[in-house]
């Protein structure tokens, strides 16, 4: 899986040790630089105006020089394993200081363990990791606290359509990273394309146009479906993997949702479909109702062009 080369992992107090390995392995697998981050958030405004025995500077300063400390001994212990790690402290809200870091230093993946909760009392997905998701223009890779270092199912969530150059580079993308996943965790590999004639029934229902026509209309659009389904698929080499196909009809997201829970999927790759070159138009309805609804790890991709509405700081 050699592909990521300046991967940023953003370490919360109290994350799985597991996430860390995984960052390390796959910077050592791909001669990539590790940066652990951690954000320290800015002090209330009512805080800061009762202090007086030392300055919100100063306290800022001390609680980066901790935070600091705490993380040496861990980059010490990757750099003798071989990985090319270091350390940032930033300031602000997590989701915008970790984006400006992206765009600052070119990060090309970032990872992060699940800050929402578990399916038992809500949303596994958080706020900062749905930020990131929506807006940080690098790959995001959420992975579920209790995951166990092995992501046994792996689950491509693909869209692929005929003349959409932009959409099926994003397929593409979306394959080759759950492909590579999959070899190189001997994962079983699952591949969905969920698609819909969402006019049938308006046709059924206010025009004129008989049973027999809209029929052949639905019997076109699942063949040209079929067909993009098919071709995306082969150009790739499954035969050494173990893998099934999903071809189904119906709504995208509560389609993908089902099936992950079904299947008992690890971990999901999946592509924020979206306007390019707007910045805002930063994630699909399929993608956002997915986001919010699953209970595993997931890895999602932007289309070539994208545009994060987050904007750099001026100096």
């Amino acid at each position: 899986m050699k592909r990521f080369q300046n991967i940023l992992v953003y370490l919360t107090l109290g994350a799985s040790k597991a996430i860390l390995r995984r960052a390390a392995y796959l910077a050592k697998t791909n001669q990539a630089q590790l940066t652990i981050v951690d954000v320290i958030e800015e002090l209330p405004r009512e805080m800061r105006m009762l202090m007086v025995a030392v300055t919100p500077q100063k306290l800022q300063e001390l609680v980066i020089q901790e935070r600091r400390k705490n993380l040496e001994p861990i980059i010490a212990a990757l750099v003798e394993e071989g990985v090319q790690a270091g350390v940032s402290i930033l300031t602000g809200t997590p989701f915008l200081a970790i984006i400006r870091q992206v765009m600052k230093q070119k990060h090309d993946l970032v990872i992060m363990a699940a800050d929402g909760r578990s399916k038992l009392k809500g949303q596994l997905l958080g706020s900062t990791s749905l930020h990131l998701m929506r807006k940080c223009p690098c790959p995001v890779w959420v992975m579920k606290p209790t995951w166990r270092e092995r992501f046994h199912r792996v689950l491509a969530a693909v869209d692929p359509e005929d003349g959409e150059d932009e959409k099926n580079q994003l397929n593409i993308k979306i394959m080759d990273l759950a492909t590579s996943l999959a070899e190189m965790e001997q994962s079983e590999l699952h591949i969905v394309h969920a698609w819909d004639f969402q006019v049938e029934h308006l046709l059924q229902v206010r025009s004129r146009i008989s049973g027999t026509i809209i029929n052949d209309l639905t019997d076109q659009t699942r063949a040209l479906h079929k067909q993009g389904f098919n071709e995306l698929i082969e150009n790739y080499s499954l035969q050494n993997l173990e893998h099934r196909q999903h071809f189904l009809r119906g709504d995208p997201a509560a389609l993908i949702t089902n099936l992950a829970s079904e299947h008992a999927i690890d971990l999901i790759v999946m592509g924020t479909v979206c306007r390019t070159g707007v910045a805002g138009f930063f994630i699909g309805n399929t993608a956002e109702n997915v986001l919010q609804q699953v209970d595993c790890s997931v890895l999602t991709v932007k289309p070539e062009g994208f545009v994060s509405p987050v904007k750099l700081l001026k100096k």
